[in-house]
């Protein structure tokens, strides 16, 4: 074999490539050309395949840092480009665990069967930490799609306080589950594993069908309007008929349009335009649309004049060190400001203390949310305090 990694490889008719046993340093894209690929049988020669131009030669050692299964032989005239190991060792650092997991799988079934052509023992190796990662994400993948067929999530109801009037003025739903053997499961873990896929569609789809026969059950307690917040995620956006699924839910559900706030997470790198024109369609249809955990994501103030949020969300980060750290003040009261300015209500998170409460009062913030308020609670918890919630 000539020349170095990086650089094109040229072989003559005959010449090998790599050899049976040889430490997998590279691997090889066939430019022109055919090579051979032989393994050792009892003895003998064996011809596993031939290789034409376009094939990749030689990575699957390169990702499992084997040494060489078989012998690689140019048949033809051959030109190659080298693939170094780093280059591909990133590649696949880089990608989903599960798909790593998969790959993993694949590679251990190729190197049994090359090993029971070759009369060897089959090698079960141990697994690696990044496989017990991955095999743990599809495991609790495939879990979660059984609890939502089964009835094994649950929706909880955040209340949000009208700050002027210190009144309940809506709830914001709050998906969670409770694994039968891992017990409550962190909605940072399983929601983030349902965006990763099309799962997380029937989930939200299955929230709001809950949000909205609550809050009907929510209005007739009270008496009064009230609302409940959604929370959409940017795959759910892009799911053609999402709105209209949701306005017919509400309408349903013999809902006023205003009673179902959807909030998009900032968390989410969001498409002005695609963000502004869902935002339009919501208002053309008396839906109003919050931004949440504002400050804390993706979203540019160049932005800010082409979504028009009817509400924006403080994240608790901000509100936590705003007593003890001026400069968290001072972007708390922007933020109000900014808000104000451009016609959105104002929901501040995390309060938990009455001296915060009392800044929101001073600030004229529209709602509070926290444990103060009230932490999520169950449908029927809420509905057997109606009389002392609702007052």
């Amino acid at each position: 074999m000539s020349a170095m990694p990086s650089s094109n490889i040229r072989l003559s008719a005959g010449e090998v490539l790599f050899r049976e046993g040889d430490p997998p340093t590279t691997a090889f894209i066939l430019e022109q050309g055919q090579v051979e690929i032989r393994a050792q049988q009892r003895g003998r020669h064996v011809v596993l395949g031939v290789l034409t131009p376009g094939a990749i030669i030689g990575e699957m050692a390169v990702i499992d840092q084997a040494p060489r299964t078989a012998t690689a032989i140019a048949l033809s005239e051959c030109v190659l480009i080298a693939l170094d190991r780093g280059q591909i060792a990133e590649r696949i650092q880089a990608a989903d665990p599960i798909i790593r997991t998969l790959l993993q799988g694949t590679l251990q079934r190729y190197r049994n069967a090359l090993l029971a052509i070759q009369g060897r023992a089959e090698v079960a190796p141990p697994n690696t930490a990044e496989e017990v990662s991955g095999l743990g994400k599809m495991r609790l993948e495939s879990q979660l799609r059984s609890a939502l067929q089964d009835g094994g999530l649950d929706v909880r109801y955040q209340p949000l306080l009208d700050v002027s009037s210190g009144r309940i003025a809506g709830f914001e739903a709050l998906v969670r589950w409770t694994h039968p053997e891992r017990g409550p499961i962190s909605p940072a873990e399983f929601v983030a594993l349902a965006e990763e896929t099309s799962l997380i569609v029937p989930v939200g789809e299955y929230v709001f069908d809950t949000a909205c026969a609550a809050a009907r059950e929510f209005i007739d307690a009270a008496g009064r309007p009230l609302f409940v917040a959604v929370n959409v995620s940017a795959r759910q956006l892009r799911e053609p008929g999402l709105l209209q699924r949701v306005i017919d839910r509400v309408d349903s559900a013999k809902l006023p349009r205003g009673s179902i706030k959807i909030e998009i997470t900032e968390s989410q790198a969001l498409d002005p335009i695609v963000m502004g024109g869902f935002i339009e369609l919501c208002h053309a249809h008396g839906m109003k649309v919050a931004l949440d955990d504002f400050g804390t994501g993706y979203s540019h103030l160049t932005q800010m004049h082409q979504l028009a949020f009817d509400t924006i969300k403080i994240d608790q980060a901000f509100v936590r060190s705003m007593l003890s750290q001026p400069r968290s003040m001072v972007i708390v009261e922007t933020i109000v400001r900014m808000a104000k300015a451009l016609g959105a209500s104002i929901v501040v998170e995390g309060i938990e203390s009455e001296a915060e409460l009392d800044v929101l009062r001073r600030l004229e913030c529209d709602y509070a949310q926290g444990w103060l308020v009230g932490k999520p609670q169950t449908k029927q918890e809420l509905l057997h305090n109606a009389l002392t919630l609702f007052a």
